[in-house]
């Protein structure tokens, strides 16, 4: 049966069940319409505030019969609007209720009720639409299935309060993603929508409000348009700065807060405009005072973070207004034990979700620090800021953990605290620890910032190499994630710097020359890039060079060889080019390059690209190969000369541009007389 709870019921608490609630069901098939209307009252007021009555009633199978009740032509509109209010007080009760409602098909009964002309039975089926759409278990997909549905719900949405209240709430509730943004802004919902910020009703300007946020985030098209509307004169950005003024109740400054937010990241509004450097931030820098309730600090944080995160000035401004570095430290000290809560309740409910709040915190400081030095020091200066990052990438809730790794991250932008606080509080330890078993999207964050950890000039280098981390980041390198595939080799890249041969040989060995060359033929370009990196790392100093083209030499060659006749852009082609410079750099490695005449063919060919950069890079590796302080050289320069490449010099040193001549003019002094 569809309708029948998802656990089994006891045959001993059925017959319980019976004796209180069975007669509130017989009641609904009596032959009598005039007793079914009275019983379907009574089963109204005895469900309200009752959870069991209702998990009884629905088990009972009073569902399918209230629906088949609203749907019959010849049911009265009085019985058919009782019936939607008690489903509707059914839907209020736990989520295995609501999944038994849309088991029952509850939603194209209710949207099939919609078209009745008359108002009263359209809201209680609106007002029941609501609360089930509004559960975390109802599909958004539902409100898109039929074409029909959205322009209905838009007309319906001049026929009251009510109708304007719970439409919009539903669109709110139900608009996720681009696609979900699309159908509504194209029947119309800007238009619709825009008049009720005005309205007499402080429930439907809220709601309307709710509605432009979702509409507008991340949306260019639908927040260029917010930006020119006109409601009774006045602008949509100038009603939203209204709404956020210090006399508004709180959601309503939070919620404009976000739309001017999202409006200014869609490139609607400039960083710089005043609606967002002294209305807006400072709104949202105001909601992170430990004077506001948790989720509104929560709400507010984020938002201030996602606001300020591309902009270096507003992350400026942020960090000096009502010193909100400090403030954000009170997030971590919540609830105190001399906390001014006195509802239980409340309190409660704050120590479930205390942990939002830190990873509100670590967003924001994130953000404040992405960017300029003296922020991050402030942020690191804050008492005990690094121990609690430290313990935020232990924390159980994946989102914290997430949150702190891109906090530190941040931070780890800094040359200064790379050598100073990171090193002093051995912050690659728990790093290298979330790194062994994480989500990807951690994984994506924290080897993002193992990067920085392994620039040259990073203290926490050496320990990192010691605790395994080429064989974590070459299996990274594995990874069905681009985003990992990258960071891998980057990783790989920033280690093998100017690296001792062992790390250098240890590198190549957990890699595989397999994977190495799997990864240079990848199809993401920052994936090639970096490899290319690695591999041009790998193959500097001369012994270097020369140990690992004796052993990887063939293979090498042979990418190389690929890579210049592919399809690849200029960047790609310059760093394979430096790449074999790099070869011809070495004592015997060089000899690879002379003898494959097909390579030097082809630098030959670069050498009169029209594009400057691959010209330089060809010239480096003629440079190095005809270099005349070291054994061969009257040799190789006599080859080069027979292939034409000292006419192509003395042409192209008739370039105008100037770095290209030098260049020229320094390797054709190499030459030797004769």
């Amino acid at each position: 049966m569809a309708c029948l709870l998802e656990t089994p019921i006891r045959m001993s608490v059925l017959s319980e069940v019976t004796a209180s609630s069975r007669h509130y069901v017989d009641r609904l098939f009596d032959p009598d319409p005039q007793k079914v209307l009275q019983g379907v009252i009574d089963m109204k007021n005895a469900v309200i505030g009752n959870n069991k009555q209702k998990a009884n009633l629905i088990v009972l199978g009073a569902v399918p019969r209230l629906l088949y009740l609203l749907q019959q032509e010849t049911s009265s509109t009085e019985l058919k609007t009782e019936c939607a209010v008690v489903l509707g007080s059914l839907a209020m009760g736990t989520e295995n209720n609501v999944k038994s409602l849309l088991d029952c098909h509850i939603i194209p009964a209710l949207l099939q009720g919609l078209l009745s002309p008359d108002l009263k039975f359209i809201e209680a089926c609106l007002r029941c639409l609501r609360t089930i759409f509004t559960s975390p278990v109802t599909p958004e997909e539902l409100l898109y299935t039929d074409a029909t549905v959205i322009p209905h719900l838009m007309a319906l949405l001049s026929r009251s309060r009510y109708t304007q209240e719970y439409i919009c709430q539903i669109f709110s509730h139900c608009c996720k993603g681009p696609d979900h943004q699309t159908i509504l802004f194209n029947h119309g919902a800007v238009q619709n929508i825009a008049h009720l910020l005005t309205s007499l009703s402080y429930k439907v300007r809220m709601q309307a409000l709710k509605c432009f946020s979702v509409l507008a985030f991340e949306n260019p098209q639908v927040s260029m348009t917010l930006v020119n509307v006109l409601v009774d004169g006045e602008l949509l950005p100038q009603i939203f700065v209204k709404m956020l003024q210090r006399d508004k109740p709180i959601e309503m400054q939070l919620t404009s807060a976000k739309c001017l937010t999202y409006m200014c990241r869609a490139g609607a509004i400039r960083t710089d405009d005043n609606c967002i450097v002294l209305k807006t931030l400072p709104c949202l820098v105001r909601m992170c005072s430990k004077e506001r309730l948790l989720e509104e600090r929560v709400e507010g944080a984020e938002t201030l973070a996602y606001l300020i995160e591309p902009d270096v000035e507003l992350q400026r401004i942020a960090s000096i207004t009502d010193h909100l570095i400090a403030m954000l430290a009170d997030y971590f000290k919540y609830p105190s034990s001399v906390s001014a809560i006195t509802d239980i309740k409340r309190l409660d409910h704050d120590l479930k979700h205390a942990h939002e709040l830190r990873q509100a915190a670590f967003k924001l400081y994130a953000s404040l620090g992405a960017n300029d030095e003296d922020i991050r020091k402030k942020i690191i200066e804050t008492e005990n800021m690094m121990d609690r990052i430290v313990t935020g990438l232990s924390e159980s809730s994946v989102k914290v953990r997430l949150a702190a790794v891109r906090c530190l991250h941040s931070l780890s932008r800094s040359v200064q605290q790379l050598r100073t606080s990171f090193q002093d509080h051995a912050v690659w330890k728990p790093l290298m620890k979330v790194l062994q078993n994480a989500p990807d999207e951690i994984l994506v964050v924290a080897s993002s910032m193992l990067c920085n950890l392994l620039l040259e000039f990073s203290p926490s280098k050496e320990p990192i190499l010691e605790s395994g981390a080429v064989e974590l980041l070459c299996g990274l390198t594995q990874s069905e994630n681009p985003a990992l595939r990258v960071n891998g080799i980057w990783a790989l890249m920033n280690m093998a710097f100017q690296a001792e041969q062992k790390i250098k040989a240890d590198i190549l060995r957990s890699l595989s020359t397999e994977q190495l060359f799997r990864l240079l033929s990848d199809s993401d370009l920052n994936v090639l890039m970096k490899t290319l990196g690695l591999l041009r790392n790998l193959l500097s100093t001369r012994p270097h060079i020369d140990k690992i083209m004796s052993t990887h030499g063939k293979q090498i060659m042979q990418a190389v060889t690929l890579i210049l006749e592919g399809e690849h852009n200029i960047e790609v082609k310059e760093q394979t080019l430096c790449i074999l410079a790099n070869i011809a750099d070495g004592t015997t490695a060089k000899e690879l390059i002379m003898t494959n005449d097909d390579i030097l063919q082809k630098i030959k060919y670069y050498m009169g690209h029209s594009h400057v950069k691959l010209q330089l890079a060809a010239m480096f590796c003629v440079s190095n190969l005809i270099w005349n302080e070291e054994e061969g050289s009257q040799e190789r320069q006599d080859k080069l000369r027979d292939m034409g490449i000292v006419d192509i010099l003395h042409k192209l040193s008739q370039s105008p541009d100037t770095n290209l001549c030098d260049n020229i003019s320094f390797v054709l002094q190499l030459y030797l007389p004769g």
